[in-house]
C-alpha cells in the first residue's frame, strides 16, 4: 500500500511562523502522530507533501529517517492548489500495482484501527472514503448518495440548500486504486467556487468510470478533526488527554482527577500507582508498582521504582529513582541522576549526574552534583558539592556511613572517607579520612566595645 500525507498548509490561523503540521500534540508534532499511524499499516512507500515551512518539515522527516531508520520520500507542492493538486506531486513515486491511503498532516487522532476499516472497504479495486455523521457540518465537504450509493462529494461553497443539509461529511481521508487515481487527478478541473483542484472530484469520475464508491467509519467522530486553530489544537489536546486517562484508569491507575494529568509521551504504570493532579510526563515514564505521584510534578523521561513517593512540585528528568524512595516536596534531579532503594531527597535539593546508594539522605537546601554517594549517608542542609571550577567539572566522592555537616562546601576532586564526619560549616579541600572528625572553620571571636552603624540624620 502507497500512504499520502498532505502536509503543505500554512495555517494562517494558528497565527504562528511554525508550519502547521508542526505544532504539538502532547508534545508531539501533529504531522508525526499521522506518520506513526500510518506506519503501523506497514506501507510500501510513504510520502509526504511539503510546502509551506519546508525546510522544518523535512528536518522532521530527516530525523525520522535517522533516529528510526524509517524511509520517507518527500515530494514539494510549491503552489497550494488544492487537495487534488497536493497529491499529483506525489503520483511519480507511487506504485501503480498496490492502492493508495490519503492522510493529511493536520488531522492527527484518527486510528490505526479505523484506517485498516477503510483499507478493507476498498477491497480489490474500489475507492473508499472514511466519512463521519456530524451535528454541525458547517464548512465541510457533504456525501451525496443516491439509493444509498455515494455519487459524488460537494464543498460547502459549491453546495445547494438541499446538499447543505445533508450530515454525513467526506473527512479527506480516502483509499483509492492507484492506476485509476492517476488517471482522475489528471482530468481534474479548478472551476469552482475556490479555484482549486479538488481531490473529492475523483468521486464522480469513478462513479462514471464504473468503480465503486464505498465508505468506512471511524471510532469516533474526533478521529477525523482537524486542527486550524490554536482553539482546535487545544480541543483536540484535551480529547487526546480524555482518552489517555480512561486507558490509565481502564488498567487500574488511581488518577485523582483525570482532567488534569498531561501525558506528553508513553507513561507505563505498575499496580496500585496513584498519581495527583496537575502532573506532566514527558517522554518515557516508567512507575513501578505502588509508585505514588503527589500533586504538580514534572517527570521527563524517568524510571521510578516500586513504592516510591514523589511529594508535590518536583522536577525528575532523566533520572531513575529507587525503591522505597522518598522525593520532595520541591526537589529537583536532573539528567544522570541514579538513587538506589530507600533514598530521601527533600526539599529544595537539587542532585545532577550523581549516583546515591542505599538508605542515604539529603533531607534540604543541599546541591549534589557530579557525585557518588555511598550507603547510609547523612547531608546536611546547605551542603554543596562545588563541583565546577569555571573551565572543568571534577567528581566528590561520599563513601558509606558518613556525615556531612550543615553548610558544608565539597571542592572536588575530593573524597569523604567511610564513616567520616564533616563539622558543620566545613569547607572541604582535601580529602577526609575515614572514621575521624574533620572540620574547617574560623576561630569564634568576640569583639569587644564593637557598636552595630547608626543612620546618619538627614
Amino acid at each position: 500500500m502507497n500512504v499520502v500525507i498532505l502536509a503543505a498548509g500554512m495555517g494562517k490561523r494558528m497565527q504562528s511562523a511554525l508550519p502547521k503540521v508542526l505544532h504539538p500534540l502532547a508534545g508531539k508534532p501533529l504531522l508525526s502522530h499521522v506518520i506513526d499511524t500510518a506506519r503501523t499499516l506497514a506501507p510500501s512507500k510513504l510520502c509526504v507533501i511539503y510546502g509551506h515551512g519546508g525546510a522544518a518539515v523535512l528536518k522532521l522527516l530527516a530525523d525520522y529517517k535517522s533516529e528510526r531508520s524509517v524511509d520517507i520520500a518527500a515530494a514539494e507542492q510549491a503552489q497550494q492548489l488544492g487537495t487534488g493538486h497536493a497529491v499529483q506531486q506525489a503520483l511519480p513515486l507511487l506504485d501503480d500495482n498496490v492502492p493508495t491511503l490519503i492522510l493529511y498532516g493536520d488531522v492527527p487522532l484518527t486510528s490505526g484501527d479505523s484506517l485498516q476499516k477503510l483499507v478493507q472497504a476498498a477491497g480489490n479495486g474500489e475507492l473508499a472514503i472514511l466519512t463521519v455523521v456530524q451535528d454541525d457540518p458547517f464548512g465541510l465537504g457533504r456525501i451525496v448518495r443516491e439509493n444509498g450509493a455515494i455519487v459524488r462529494i460537494v464543498e460547502e461553497k459549491d453546495a445547494t440548500a438541499e446538499e447543505r443539509a445533508i450530515g454525513e461529511i467526506n473527512s479527506g481521508i480516502m483509499v483509492a486504486p492507484t492506476a485509476q487515481l492517476k488517471k482522475w487527478l489528471s482530468a481534474l478541473s479548478n472551476n469552482n467556487a475556490q479555484g482549486e483542484y479538488y481531490l473529492t472530484d475523483i468521486v464522480a469520475q469513478a462513479v462514471a468510470d464504473g468503480v465503486s464508491v464505498t465508505s468506512a467509519h471511524p471510532g469516533a467522530v474526533w478521529e477525523v478533526a482537524g486542527v486550524n486553530s490554536k482553539v482546535q489544537l487545544a480541543q483536540l489536546e484535551r480529547i487526546h488527554q480524555n482518552n489517555i486517562a480512561q486507558a490509565l484508569l481502564e488498567r487500574g491507575v488511581t488518577l485523582l482527577d483525570p482532567v488534569r494529568i498531561d501525558v506528553r509521551g508513553e507513561l507505563i504504570c505498575g499496580r496500585d500507582v496513584t498519581i495527583d493532579v496537575g502532573c506532566v510526563f514527558e517522554g518515557r515514564v516508567e512507575l513501578g508498582d505502588g509508585v505514588r505521584v503527589g500533586a504538580n510534578n514534572v517527570l521527563v523521561n524517568a524510571r521510578i521504582a516500586a513504592g516510591a513517593h514523589i511529594k508535590p512540585f518536583c522536577h525528575i528528568e532523566e533520572a531513575i529513582v529507587g525503591a522505597g524512595s522518598l522525593i520532595g516536596p520541591y526537589a529537583r534531579l536532573r539528567p544522570g541522576t541514579v538513587l538506589a532503594e530507600e533514598v530521601h531527597i527533600g526539599n529544595f535539593v537539587e542532585v545532577k549526574n550523581s549516583q546515591v546508594a542505599a538508605n542515604s539522605k539529603a533531607n534540604h537546601l543541599a546541591y549534589l552534583g557530579d557525585a557518588t554517594i555511598g550507603s547510609r549517608v547523612n547531608i546536611g542542609a546547605g551542603t554543596i558539592t562545588c563541583n565546577y571550577d569555571g573551565v572543568n567539572k571534577s567528581r566528590t566522592v561520599i563513601e558509606d556511613d558518613a556525615f556531612i555537616g550543615s553548610d558544608s562546601h565539597l571542592i572536588a576532586p575530593v573524597t569523604v572517607g567511610k564513616g567520616a564526619t564533616l563539622g558543620a560549616g566545613t569547607t572541604l579541600s582535601k580529602d577526609a579520612p575515614a572514621g575521624k572528625l574533620t572540620i574547617s572553620r574560623a576561630k569564634q571571636t568576640t569583639v569587644e566595645g564593637w557598636h552595630r552603624p547608626l543612620k546618619k540624620p538627614k
